[in-house]
């Protein structure tokens, strides 16, 4: 290991060379989606009041007390290993202040990122058990992208809606106020996980690892009965499948969750490993957070917007393949939405035209 790493305190991280970052700023792995989500939560009326008022009631000294006192708190005496996969994560991200990690008691596999004044990390015993060494160094990775990126904010905030929302049930209307902001919280975290799939892979910079990870969140530690290129055909299986109906219950399934499905991260994570964006930052060539002041929101809005509307293009969904027509105002949407229902795949009868294409008289249209 370098000298480097020595005089910055880091003398006990892993003995593989690994890509460092300095100044990086998070918008150079942010998802498009995660930004996009959170201009959207931002607007969403009354958010700016609840996020203010929550902001001076949220008993982040309590929250702080209660891992202290029942989790173990990761350190050079306990988990070691994980002490230096968190410094080694913050020292590739440069994030200068090492935030505090926990391990706490769950068999359920679980990392956090959480609260408002300071980033705390806090990983079930469930993970650590399931993952190895370099799966590990990536969900590590993953947490210090969120604390980077400032998620863990919104984070505590939707943990501490989501019990108050069962709290109030009971009260009219007062559920449904709180759960508009939750399913919008739970809208834009889904996006920022992306995000953080991203920064872990920056910091482990070891595809397979991640995809290993991934698998293990949703199979179990059964890697010999699995297989990468099967479970990234499941996603693909899981986007273009079924009718109009799938594309209904694809959504309803997604909503209460916090995390998008497993193989959907695997696929986006290796989409964006072969892309031209992720080599230019192995590189060298990133943003810095010293130009972060002097980033164009409307350059952010319009990226966002063209993310979008590729995804729709190239979505194989039946659902975003109707919303695209729709974009280029194609013939007989009633026809598509009820055949959709029906099976969207199906072919019109023998004795009409495909009313997928405009008639042949339509003159064509002027696309700028």
């Amino acid at each position: 290991m370098s000298d480097g790493h020595e005089q910055n305190g880091h003398e006990n991280v892993p003995s593989r060379q690994r890509r460092r970052f300095p100044g990086i700023s998070s918008r150079a792995y942010e998802h498009p989606a995660d930004r996009s989500a959170l201009v959207a939560l931002r607007k969403l009326s009354g958010f700016d009041t609840v996020f203010k008022a929550l902001s001076g009631l949220l008993p982040e000294r309590s929250l702080r007390l209660l891992f202290l006192s029942d989790s173990v708190r990761v350190s050079d005496q306990q988990f070691a290993h994980l002490n230096d996969m968190l410094r080694d994560a913050c020292y590739i991200l440069d994030l200068e202040k090492v935030p505090p990690m926990y391990v706490n008691q769950d068999p359920q596999p679980n990392a956090m990122c959480i609260g408002l004044d300071e980033p705390i990390i806090v990983v079930t015993t469930g993970l650590v058990e399931l993952l190895d060494e370099e799966e590990m160094r990536a969900v590590v990775g993953h947490e210090v992208g969120h604390a980077l990126s400032g998620h863990s904010v919104y984070r505590t905030i939707l943990l501490f809606l989501t019990s108050l929302a069962l709290r109030v049930a009971w009260i009219p209307l007062g559920n449904i106020a709180i759960m508009a902001i939750v399913t919008a919280l739970r809208e834009w975290f889904r996006k920022s996980e992306l995000s953080a799939d991203r920064a872990g892979l920056l910091v482990g910079q070891d595809l397979k690892a991640s995809m290993r990870g991934l698998m293990k969140l949703a199979g179990g530690n059964h890697l010999h009965e699995m297989n990468v290129d099967a479970f990234l055909k499941q996603a693909e299986e899981y986007e273009a499948g079924g009718d109009l109906r799938d594309s209904v219950l694809k959504i309803m399934n997604v909503l209460p969750r916090s995390h998008p499905f497993a193989t959907i991260r695997a696929a986006e994570l290796k989409k964006w490993s072969e892309s031209r964006e992720y080599q230019r930052i192995m590189d060298g060539h990133y943003p810095r957070r010293t130009e972060d002041k002097d980033t164009s929101v409307t350059d952010s809005f319009r990226e966002s917007a063209s993310h979008y509307a590729t995804h729709v293009k190239s979505s194989k969904d039946p659902l975003m393949k109707l919303v695209s027509d729709i974009a280029g105002g194609a013939g007989d949407l009633g026809g598509r939405v009820r055949r959709g229902f029906g099976g969207f795949t199906q072919a019109p009868p023998k004795d009409q035209p495909p009313t997928d294409q405009p008639p042949t008289d339509t003159p064509p249209r002027d696309d700028d």
